[in-house]
């Protein structure tokens, strides 16, 4: 067998193969024989059919049978004897019989080669965040909320109350699908209407009826509504306000907390999670930051099997996550269609190339997981569960699991590698700010 390579892109080889006829030959004698045994032919005993009258009858169709597998092994038998690191299946074109031999081209993606830039003109921001006494009793508020009771009040309606109303909306005097309701709650505030809807309603009191002005975005998802304006008739039922739950014991116990320990020891739990998700936090930010800045830097060519890969991983991710949300029938409602390869693509490209250039840099630095990063990485996430000695257990022995979280640790060790040659700024953020971030970033 001879082989030649040449390079179609920086991510692609093409190879001229050529098997001798002698090879293809003697396979096919053999099969045309194995099949002679086998076949039954009206007029011939089993396995005495003469070997011409099968040649005639089925050598066309074993010999397509024969050429297929030769060019099948074959064609790794190239990729390895000319030492291509290849990605994805090859392409087979131009199969030819000659005098002598079987020619075939064949097109297949390489694992990319890639010189990473010097870290020292990266520019990363790193931010830094602290907990103080206001945050802890904010939480602490929110946690009240989230157990608060409403009480009617004949004021006018504000910010944070609740607002039980009808409405009718219209666009050009024509009433649209979904723009009437009756009894509908709405805390004022939540956002969870177009803008200016909420706005339009403060300020009314039970009882009262008004006409409110508002325009759909333009991105908003009933085409027919998008950038319309429309007109909203209010009639209030009922304002109310948010009554807290005082801190006690019937408050105390759903948190685990006895009244001895009392308010200081909730505070102090609330706290520790606060500071843990600060950790948690700051750390993605880094490496996120960090990460942005190394594949801005190196603008590689990534092979089209490995993004489509990435892009089959994300969209089964979408689905699985859709399934936890709302259920297997939930998820069944999706078809292919609705979740198209370029919904996907510009994220699936630039996952890939931070794979390859993040397993670059790895190569290069000869970093090894630090396993007493992955316990104490490990003792961290388990301190928030009731029993941590369990959790830590758990994740120490399951060894997928473990798997997992050294891989996160890896990621880390990587960051920590760039920023220490790269331009790093550093830049303190509020808890407040950074829970905003975080949310901007995981919708």
């Amino acid at each position: 067998m001879q082989v030649t390579t040449e390079a179609v892109s920086g991510v692609a080889r093409r190879l001229n193969v050529s098997v001798p006829t002698s090879r293809v030959n003697e396979q096919f004698e053999a099969r045309l024989k194995r099949t002679a045994k086998t076949v039954k032919i009206n007029g011939f005993r089993p396995g005495k059919v003469p070997l011409n009258v099968v040649r005639r009858e089925y050598g066309a169709s074993i010999y397509q049978e024969v050429v297929n597998d030769i060019i099948r092994d074959t064609v790794f038998e190239a990729i390895q004897q000319e030492k291509i690191n290849a990605v994805g299946m090859p392409n087979i074109e131009k199969v030819e019989n000659k005098d002598d031999a079987l020619v075939f081209e064949a097109t297949v993606e390489v694992y990319p080669e890639v010189e990473v830039k010097a870290f020292a003109d990266l520019e990363v921001e790193r931010k830094s965040s602290e907990i103080n006494d206001a945050d802890v009793d904010v939480m602490i508020e929110n946690l009240q909320k989230q157990r608060a009771s409403w009480t009617e009040t004949k004021g006018m309606a504000k910010k944070d109350m609740q607002v039980t109303f009808d409405f009718e909306g219209t666009v050009d005097g024509e009433k649209f699908e979904g723009g009437t309701a009756e009894d509908f709650k709405l805390v004022l505030g939540s956002g969870r209407m177009i803008p200016g809807f909420e706005d339009g309603i403060i300020g009314m009191k039970k009882g009262e009826e008004k006409v409110i002005d508002v325009t759909f975005p333009e991105d908003y998802q009933a085409e027919n509504l998008a950038g319309k304006a429309a007109q909203f008739k209010i009639t209030v039922k009922l304002v109310e306000k948010q009554k807290l739950p005082e801190i006690d014991a019937e408050f105390l116990k759903i948190f685990g907390l006895t009244e001895e320990e009392g308010l200081d020891k909730l505070k102090a739990d609330v706290r520790k999670n606060m500071e843990r998700e600060v950790r948690n936090g700051l750390r993605n930010q880094v490496k996120q930051a960090a990460f942005d800045a190394l594949v801005a830097a190196n603008e590689i060519e990534v092979p089209a099997s490995m993004v489509a890969q990435e892009i089959d991983r994300q969209r089964q991710q979408m689905i699985q996550q859709f399934t936890q949300q709302f259920g297997a029938q939930g998820a069944g409602a999706f078809d292919s269609s609705m979740l198209p390869d370029e919904l996907f693509k510009e994220q699936a490209e630039k996952s890939v190339k931070l794979g390859v250039l993040v397993s670059k840099v790895l190569a290069d630095a000869k970093l090894e997981v630090d396993q007493s990063r992955v316990d104490a990485y490990i003792d961290d996430m388990a301190s928030s569960y009731e029993d941590p000695t369990e959790v830590v257990e758990y994740f120490k022995n399951d060894k997928q699991q473990r798997a997992q979280i050294e891989a996160v640790v890896l990621e880390d060790q990587v960051v920590d590698h760039i920023l220490a040659a790269a331009k790093v700024s550093d830049v303190a953020v509020s808890y407040e700010d950074l829970l905003k971030e975080q949310q901007a970033r995981r919708g």
